[in-house]
């Protein structure tokens, strides 16, 4: 016997791709540029600390995490959005943000709300863990169009009374996966507003929020606070994956009032999988590190130049604000998917993997993901061939 509530969840999105694309002959040299998995240089120096701290993977690792790293922590949030957190009772260090987003769930949905089955809000297309995350707390989850309409930012003001009198959870991600839109101090004031009049908690996946163009994304906690809104209204998620060039460090944190920190560490307790202590050691010292942020944003800046002048003859495109994904209408997805993998050897993810049909309709399909991860003339060849084809 298995549980029915997983039953009718599709194949996760790289499983699809690769039954879409791998019993076809590429049509190139591969570029690979599906997979946010940033390929830009880590600074040399974690290598050296994880091995200066190498004698504390002989030991259980502190579970919510170090007072150094916790500390460091406090001290980017203070730094970056001038918010000051007690690191005590306001932070914890993550195995990932996924991890995160997905527990923090399950530390901070009820069972019900006002009488009936919780509702957990979810911007569509979206990153897939909020999705299991509120199928496994046994809420519903509500997709929200994330379109062009909206400005790619899923619009919670404009549901039913009925349906926001149930939400428990809202997430966001700002800056968006997959589209690179930014939410405005004028968006979180009006989400948190609602937020406030319908009790419910924000769940602010900011995960991509060190690489921008120009202006540095506002931050829910930085807005909320400036509200005075409830210090629980608010739980934040960062990462070194992608402000760093560490996705394998695996090392994170969420960060908001301490009813809720207090919750989601009392689940970390029983079920969590804490960092070794040379990784905590380590991301402390990378928390604290501005310097190789704004190196690797530059670079970023670079490849946003780039994108802008290869697809500037393309009708209707838009280059992200921020992040390192580029969001292509192409017709279908899949289908313009294979025709990049067979005929140019460039694998992109179609958008309709990272949606979900909602009516009838799945506001991704229509889309090609295409991650600027690689290194710069790499991607640059990828950009060139995928425009040549697709667009011609």
């Amino acid at each position: 016997m298995f549980p029915e509530r997983f039953s009718n969840l599709p194949a996760y999105a790289f499983p699809r791709l690769r039954a879409l694309l791998d019993h076809h002959a590429p049509g190139g040299d591969v570029v690979h540029m599906t997979i946010g998995e940033p390929k830009h240089d880590f600074p040399a120096w974690v290598a050296q600390i994880i091995a200066e701290n190498a004698a504390g993977f002989g030991r259980y690792p502190a579970n919510d995490g170090t007072p150094e790293l916790l500390e460091a922590i406090a001290g980017f949030v203070g730094c970056r959005y001038g918010v000051t957190l007690d690191a005590a009772t306001q932070v914890m260090a993550l195995n990932g943000t996924r991890e995160g987003l997905y527990n923090a769930a399950m530390a901070l949905c009820p069972e019900t709300v006002r009488g009936k089955r919780p509702v957990v809000l979810i911007p569509n297309p979206f990153y897939q863990v909020y999705m299991i995350a509120a199928i496994s707390v046994g809420a519903e989850p509500v997709f929200v169009p994330a379109t062009e309409a909206t400005g790619h930012l899923p619009d919670y003001t404009q549901l039913a009374p009925e349906v926001l009198d149930r939400v428990a959870l809202a997430y966001v991600c700002s800056p968006s996966n997959p589209q690179g839109a930014v939410a405005s101090e004028a968006y979180w004031r009006d989400l948190i507003a609602l937020a406030e009049k319908h009790d419910f908690r924000i769940m602010a996946d900011e995960c991509y929020s060190e690489i921008y163009r120009d202006a540095p994304p506002a931050g829910a906690l930085q807005i909320a606070q400036a509200m005075g809104a409830d210090p629980e209204r608010v739980v934040i998620f960062h990462s070194l994956s992608k402000r760093s060039n560490l996705p394998g460090l695996r090392s994170g944190f969420v960060a908001g009032g301490p009813q809720c920190i207090a919750r989601i560490r009392q689940l970390r307790a029983y079920s969590g999988a804490p960092l070794p202590l040379p990784i905590q050691a380590a991301s402390a010292r990378v928390w604290a590190d501005d310097a190789h942020v704004v190196e690797n944003r530059a670079l970023y800046q670079e490849k946003y130049a780039l994108a802008d002048e290869i697809f500037a003859n393309v009708p209707g495109y838009s280059g992200p604000e921020a992040g390192f994904f580029l969001w292509l209408r192409v017709g279908n997805g899949e289908e313009a998917a294979l025709k990049a993998w067979t005929q140019t050897g460039v694998r992109v993810l179609p958008g309709a993997y990272l949606g979900r049909e909602v009516d009838g309709v799945n506001p991704a399909e229509q889309f090609i993901r295409v991650a600027m991860v690689a290194p710069k003339e790499e991607m640059q060849r990828g950009l060139i061939r995928l425009c040549d084809c697709l667009y011609d």
